[in-house]
């Protein structure tokens, strides 16, 4: 029996050493129509199970707006927070350059549909627009952003797909490093108090 309870945790152990070497895939598609939007969150473990999705708007889109009105009423000490985080600063900076490292972006596609009420202006600013575009799509293979101008008065639309995966076993190590010095956890305790 205790063999048999020995293997289980074994098996167990080593889906989660797989799912963290083979990481976590991400998807965000939308599309902006007007005043509307609409646009599915996807959370991918071994690049093809869902374990969560999220649709844009929700139901719970309400009930958001009234947890933002007592977030409101809340005083927060901002200042107490920036004073805990000045002697990390560096620490936490390093921390984001290696989460950054376990980040591979996999595919950036955007279209923007640009318009204003003159016609002048409207190609005036597609312009600068496609210059920007030509100078960023180039930095990354997998960027592929796109606008279009609108004639038809103002309007400002879009529409992507983006996918980024994560290896999340790459960041234990730095997670570790910088929960260990202590100018971070007194930080993180200075953010949880002020919750």
């Amino acid at each position: 029996m205790l063999n048999i309870l020995g293997m289980i945790i074994l098996i167990i152990i080593l889906f989660i050493i797989i799912l963290l070497i083979i990481g976590i895939k991400i998807t965000f598609e939308y599309n902006k129509i007007d005043s509307e939007f609409k646009g599915c969150l996807k959370i991918l473990i071994l690049k093809k199970i869902k374990v969560y999705s999220r649709q844009f708007p929700s139901q719970n889109d309400n009930a958001d707006e009234d947890d933002k009105k007592d977030d409101e009423k809340k005083q927060r000490d901002i200042k107490k927070i920036l004073n805990l985080a000045k002697p990390c600063l560096e620490d936490l900076l390093d921390y984001l350059k290696s989460a950054l490292n376990i980040i591979k972006v996999t595919k950036v596609k955007n279209h923007l549909i640009f318009g204003m009420d003159s016609f002048a202006d409207t190609g005036k600013y597609i312009g600068i627009i496609w210059g920007v575009l030509s100078i960023i799509n180039p930095m990354h293979e997998n960027l592929a952003l796109s606008a279009e101008p609108s004639f038809k008065g103002s309007q400002l639309d879009a529409r992507g797909e983006n996918e980024v995966e994560i290896y999340p076993l790459k960041l234990l190590i730095p997670t570790i490093r910088l929960i260990l010095k202590e100018d971070v956890r007194k930080l993180i305790r200075g953010v949880l108090d002020e919750r």
